[in-house]
């Protein structure tokens, strides 16, 4: 297969089903740090119960399945046209975006798929950044969810020369105020087995569970999945920013900075910086690891109705 990366832009994977129930979303929840006190996520007779509304974003691990899957398989996927081969050991997320169209349902049943084409490429000199657009879709064809997720291939070569092309991609974060202190801060401590239970979502990359790979790949042990942290943050900006309503979030973006440990503590500071689009408030949020003194998630940007009132 010959390598043309412009020919990458605009491809089509294949559908794939996906399908989730009650009980997966109360797994998503506490992995992604939901306390005894939020009932709405994790109690299913609670009369507001719902799903966090970032819960699609592990259907693209977990597909349709009820059971446990093999990562590698699942990464790998079919060969893209023009596309140099990639190690999916030497894939790193970069970043991670989800707008919300529809409120999602408690329960999929059949004919629920996710639609991936691929928006953006660019080749440096480190590797090959990948930018795929996914659309979460009903049996009827109604798009429920975008999401937008670039991966970074380390080492990955096509020419040599550097190659950007982008047709589409999520809206960019305005720079975080540096005049003034964040509107919300939440601290927040990550479980020593943090890693084991949001790995039950889908996503049984065994980076997050095996200490060897994670010395392996120069981590010096397991490091938590960037989704769960991305959860964390998303709930800080439910509680704060949106005053407790998930409906209230209907996008949550951000860049994917640096590792973080299971056990680890993480602040997440946000501000409001202006109008967002139909006539919601725009938010921009870094998470800082408390324990490595290190940004974890940087560039946040999140739109938020009916902006609640600051809890510092």
């Amino acid at each position: 297969m010959s390598v043309n990366l412009s020919s990458v832009v605009g491809y089509q994977l294949p559908d794939r089903p996906v399908a989730w129930n009650k009980r997966d979303l109360l797994t998503y929840a506490i992995g992604v740090g939901a306390k005894n006190d939020e009932y709405q996520f994790v109690y299913e007779l609670d009369k507001s119960f719902s799903a966090i509304p970032t819960y699609p974003v592990v259907l693209q691990f977990k597909g349709d399945d009820q059971d446990v899957n093999l990562f590698a398989e699942r990464v790998k996927g079919r060969p893209i046209p023009g596309m140099p081969p990639l190690d999916p050991n030497r894939m790193v997320h970069g970043t991670q975006s989800i707008e919300i169209l529809k409120e999602l349902p408690l329960v999929s049943g059949p004919g629920w798929t996710w639609k991936t084409r691929y928006t953006g490429i660019s080749e440096n000199k480190s590797g090959i950044v990948l930018t795929a657009e996914n659309l979460l879709v009903d049996p009827q064809g109604t798009p429920y969810a975008k999401l937008y997720s670039s991966s970074f291939n380390l080492g990955a070569k096509a020419t040599g020369e550097k190659f950007t092309k982008n047709i589409a991609g999520p809206p960019q974060a305005k720079a975080i105020p540096k005049d003034r202190k964040p509107d919300w801060v939440v601290q927040e401590q990550t479980l020593p087995e943090q890693a084991i239970i949001f790995r039950l979502s889908g996503d049984y990359n065994p980076l997050h569970i095996d200490p060897q790979i994670g010395k392996g790949s120069g981590f010096g042990g397991v490091i938590l999945h960037g989704l769960s942290t991305y959860g964390f943050a998303a709930r800080a900006i439910i509680k704060t920013a949106a005053g407790g309503n998930p409906k209230a979030l209907k996008l949550f973006g951000t860049r994917f900075t640096a590792p973080v440990k299971p056990g680890d503590a993480l602040e997440t500071r946000a501000w409001a910086v202006g109008p967002g689009p139909n006539g919601t408030t725009e938010v921009v949020f870094e998470t800082l690891n408390v324990t490595s003194g290190k940004v974890v998630l940087g560039g946040g940007v999140a739109y938020v109705e009916g902006v609640g009132k600051s809890k510092l």
